[in-house]
């Protein structure tokens, strides 16, 4: 191998790069259990509501630490943000889609228009959304076209007032189209913009929250959220944008005075109340008492120096001002406290007693927040809404400054006239609020009010300001509802049990990797084991540095590779095993056995990655997880496998005097001298096969899958109780509640997975609320007494033992969607493989012979999975994990056919004087070894995971079980003899053809 020098120093930096990203995993680790640590001294178990008491220790220990260094520059916080983040099903929290309800968008474009036609396509796009895979958009024009002379320009529709800008009577509907087009993703982006400022206030720490294409859907991750209602609440309700009049800073000097003597007596009151509770509770002698006295005076003393307000405040607000002062971001909701305080607001006077308290807006890495105080009043309404706004664009003033300009329509343009007149001869400022924090607070410059409706806000703002305040002030000007049509809610026990689980089963899979690899190739084996550690450095590292989740189904894709990653090892051990026994010396062996294996080791991981390339583009969620990790795992094991084993090799036998053997006692002639006839069996093997895939067809006909709520829709939840429960029992007190659902154990007796369609096609908070209401009022008598139903919700305070540990809810029309994409997502990968063999090997009859080999794969797992699902112990739904399984099976088989196609190619060009058949079954015989070695490695490591990796993912494994199977099978007995058959059927043919042509 050349260039070995720069190979090590490349595999060194990589290293310690991979290294140094997992780091921040380990300093913010290390941190937060010194938290936990200080939470335990500090709360202990016998104080009330410890487990929340705890959290809240940790997170103040977090937060006076946040700061500080702790390792070359690095603090907690800076390590926080850069460590590997967990997905939801090992941290806990929520994760939804939201539709952003077109039809709300475009009544609301159309003025609420009542014109027949209209009104109609909104009906008919709401029909065929039903059903169609389209988005609301297109389905409306759709139905609008097959409307006679129905024209989205007329003045009813349009054409109106608040679009006249840039829609007139005279356009075609073409015309139209694209300005209707735009407007409507410019409300989702204002939508985007709104629920990205919402999710900033839930404390998540890795939250994610994007775009699905253009349907309108919104996905929001929140791992580690634990307020699941208030997370609901707040991600479904409107944008509440709002204009109000301010008050200035010198207004309330007074106020703040006041309020901080007020609390500093507060302290000092209750300061003396605790000292003389301790003197009539002292059990002791008169010195204790004098002693207790002489503390109590002391606290006192130090209560009456303090200034509970001042303290907290970071500056004081510039005078004429409209902010108050700013105070430190971890001190607000203290000030707040402050200022809610009933003897607080007694002080407030006059109209003063309407003020409402509202914090500004704050920068990302900002440490203070500005507070304002704003003009309420009795009704506690706005003088204004943000629903008047036609159009707010960012733009630039006359001398080239970033400005913001906004058009009202008429009725808000009169009250705007009016706010302005009054700001300006105040000379005060306007606030615009949404969602109760305060965007920005213009002035009014010119003298009297803005009439006309159009206004323009300049400042001190950046390009993205600007554009950010131009989407908020869109957002108000067209409230269309979000609704959850996607959600999984996951518990921090589930998570934790989660991350236990998989810990097991990474470290079981890898030992008996490692020590398999060394009773196999001996020595050689180390060198592998040594590369497969590195590997797995290189995929965490690679994880972290790219900022990926980690997902349970992650977790399996890497100890997946691990099982896989030996595939690589493996060809080359086998290849120059065979040159050794060509009776070639050690380093021409090492050499060709490599050169010889690189072939099949890259047309095997090609076709996985292909796969797992497809997951990634058609999946969602866990299966994006799963799908990345497999990928950077194919692409580290390549780079291991034929370099840093290499590089161990060389170095050692590099000395002639060093023998690598490649083997072991045990193992050295196991596999050898084999010439099994294996085309001769294939018809037996195709009746073996028949038999197998009419019992499937038969099965799936007639009994079917048991398909989960991905594919049908529906509401499911894994509920734990604290004893065993009989789930016949129980579903039948969920049937008398819900009128149809279905309960099994899942895990434990004590666990149970509930299902019910009930008013799948209902969305809204409200919805979700009533029926865990009737989940808790159907299963209340089996849960220990005294539970409430704030104990049985999902993402409580704390780790709990009973309750819904995890909820998964899926409306219909995405349930469509997810199996449309699943469909596609199979015969996608069946297309591309199909072609990639084709194009390497340039014969169809090989292309032919995978896909119905891969075919056959599917058919029997589907078989299995139709035949078993009703009394196998554990959950056998098919889902997204059970899409991403088969296409896993998909990549696996054709990785065994793959390397058994190179083979019998390499023997047609070495042996052109051997019959097809000969060359077919010499190759099969020569690539025993590896297939052995590659499916007991992959089978263990699976079964490890399986056993030892969490309820929720044992169907999962068990899919890949059968198939690794089912496929290693079906690439010696149908891919394999389906191949030779169909050359063999082209040269009879062939052979027709010459001999008409004779005669």
């Amino acid at each position: 191998m050349q260039n070995k020098g720069i190979i090590k120093v490349f595999a060194i930096l990589f290293a310690l790069v991979c290294i140094y990203q997992l780091s921040f995993t380990f300093i913010a680790g290390n941190i937060e259990g010194d938290a936990e640590e200080f939470a335990q001294q500090e709360v202990p178990e016998s104080v009330d509501g410890y487990i929340t008491a705890r959290e809240r220790a940790e997170q103040r220990y977090l937060d006076s630490i946040g700061n500080e260094e702790v390792f070359l520059g690095i603090t907690y916080n800076s390590a926080k943000e850069k460590e590997l983040n967990k997905g939801l099903d090992l941290k806990g929290g929520i994760n939804v889609i939201l539709q952003i309800s077109v039809k709300d968008i475009l009544r609301e474009l159309a003025n609420n228009s009542k014109d027949p036609a209209f009104n109609q396509a909104l009906l008919r796009a709401d029909e065929a959304q039903k059903t169609s895979q389209e988005n609301y958009l297109d389905l409306f024009f759709e139905a609008f076209e097959e409307i006679p002379d129905a024209r989205l320009a007329s003045p009813d529709i349009f054409a109106n007032r608040n679009l006249s800008d840039e829609i007139n009577f005279e356009m075609t509907n073409e015309e139209v189209k694209p300005i209707i087009r735009r407007k409507i993703d410019e409300s989702i982006i204002s939508a985007f913009e709104v629920l990205r400022k919402r999710i900033d206030k839930f404390g998540v720490t890795q939250p994610n929250i994007q775009r699905l294409g253009s349907s309108g859907r919104i996905l929001v991750e929140l791992p580690g959220a634990k307020e699941i209602q208030r997370v609901q609440d707040l991600l479904q309700s409107t944008a509440q944008l709002e204009f109000w009049h301010v008050y200035k800073s010198n207004e309330f000097q007074n106020f703040f005075v006041q309020a901080n003597n007020l609390l500093k007596q507060i302290e000092v009151e209750e300061a003396a109340e605790t000292a003389e509770a301790d003197v009539d509770t002292a059990q002791a002698g008169q010195d204790e008492i004098d002693a207790l006295l002489e503390s109590a005076s002391d606290t006192a003393q130090v209560a009456e120096q303090n200034n509970p307000l001042f303290d907290l405040m970071a500056s004081p607000g510039f005078q004429g001002g409209p902010v108050l002062a700013t105070f430190n971001i971890a001190d607000t909701a203290k000030v707040r406290q402050y200022l809610n305080m009933p003897q607080v607001r007694n002080l407030l006077e006059g109209e003063q007693r309407y003020t409402k308290f509202v914090w500004g807006i704050t920068e990302e890495d900002a440490e203070v927040a500005p507070l304002y105080a704003i003009r309420g009043n009795r009704q506690n309404e706005p003088p204004l809404s943000g629903s008047v706004i036609t159009d707010a664009t960012q733009a630039y003033d006359q001398v080239g400054r970033v400005a913001v300009t906004m058009q009202m329509n008429g009725k808000g343009a009169k009250t705007w006239e009016e706010m302005t007149a009054l700001a300006a001869e105040n000379q005060s400022q306007i606030a615009i609020v949404l969602d109760n924090v305060v965007y920005s607070a213009p002035g009014v410059s010119q003298a009297g009010g803005i009439s006309g409706g159009r206004s323009e806000i300049t400042g001190d703002f950046s390009i993205t300001e600007g554009q950010d305040l131009a989407n908020v002030l869109r957002a108000g000007k067209l409230p269309a509802s979000a609704d959850i049509v996607q959600s999984e809610i996951v518990g921090p026990s589930l998570g934790q049990e989660a991350i236990d689980s998989g810990i097991m089963s990474f470290a079981i899979a890898l030992i008996l990797v490692l020590l398999w690899m060394i009773f196999y190739y001996g020595k050689a084996g180390i060198f592998a084991d040594i590369a497969l550690v590195v590997n797995i450095l290189f995929i965490f590292g690679v994880l972290a540095g790219l900022g990926a989740v980690l997902t349970l189904p992650g977790i399996a894709g890497i100890v997946l590779t691990i099982g896989m990653s030996v595939d690589a090892n493996v060809l080359i051990f086998e290849r120059i095993r065979e040159e050794y026994a060509k009776g070639k010396v050690q380093k021409d062996a090492i050499r060709d056995g490599f050169s010889n294996a690189l072939s099949s080791i890259l047309d095997a991981n090609i076709t996985t990655g292909l796969t797992a390339l497809i997951l990634l583009v058609l999946g969602t969620g866990p299966i994006k997880g799963f799908a990345t990790t497999l990928l950077i795992g194919i692409a580290t094991s390549l780079f291991t496998a034929i370099f840093i084993t290499r590089l161990f090799i060389d170095n050692y036998a590099k000395n002639p005097n060093k023998s690598l053997e490649f083997s072991t006692g045990v193992t050295k002639n196991l596999f050898s001298g084999l010439n099994i006839k294996f085309l001769q069996k294939r018809k037996t093997f195709y009746v073996v096969s028949g038999v197998f895939l009419l019992v499937s067809l038969g099965s799936l006909f007639t009994q079917g899958l048991n398909q989960g709520v991905d594919f049908v829709g529906g509401r499911s939840y894994t509920v734990r109780f604290d004893k065993a429960v009989n789930p016949t029992e129980l579903e039948d007190e969920l049937v008398t509640e819900f009128g149809s659902a279905s309960a099994k154990t899942f895990g434990a007796a004590n666990q149970i997975k509930i299902t019910t369609k009930y008013k799948v096609e209902e969305e809204g908070s409200e919805v979700d609320e009533e029926i865990t209401q009737k989940l808790f009022a159907a299963v209340q008598s089996y849960l220990p007494e005294g539970t409430t139903y704030e104990d049985f919700t999902v993402g409580g305070e704390g780790e709990r033992e009973i309750g819904i540990m995890q909820s998964i809810k899926v409306g219909p029309s995405i349930a469509d969607d997810i199996k449309q994409a699943s469909i596609w997502a199979v015969l996608g990968s069946l297309l591309v493989i199909f072609l990639y063999i084709l194009l390497r090997f340039r014969k169809y009859q090989f292309s032919l012979g995978a896909v119905v080999a891969v075919i056959h794969d599917v058919l029997i797992v589907l078989g299995v999975f139709s035949l078993t699902y009703k009394f196998m112990p554990f959950n056998m739904e098919i889902d997204q994990a059970f899409i991403a399984a088969i296409l896993t099976v998909v990549g696996y088989s054709l990785n065994d056919t793959v390397v058994i196609f190179d083979r019998i190619r390499e023997f047609f060009n070495e042996h052109p004087s051997w019959t097809k058949k000969d060359a077919i079954n010499a190759a099969i015989n020569s690539t025993v070894s590896r297939t052995v070695n590659t499916s007991l490695t992959t089978l263990v490591v699976l079964l490890a995971i399986f056993i030892f990796g969490g309820e929720s993912i044992r169907g999962f494994m068990f899919a890949l079980i059968v198939g690794v199977i089912v496929g290693t099978y079906s690439s010696i007995f149908i891919a394999t003899p389906i191949t030779y058959d169909t050359f063999n059927k082209e040269t009879k043919k062939r052979k027709l053809k010459q001999k008409e042509t004779v005669e």
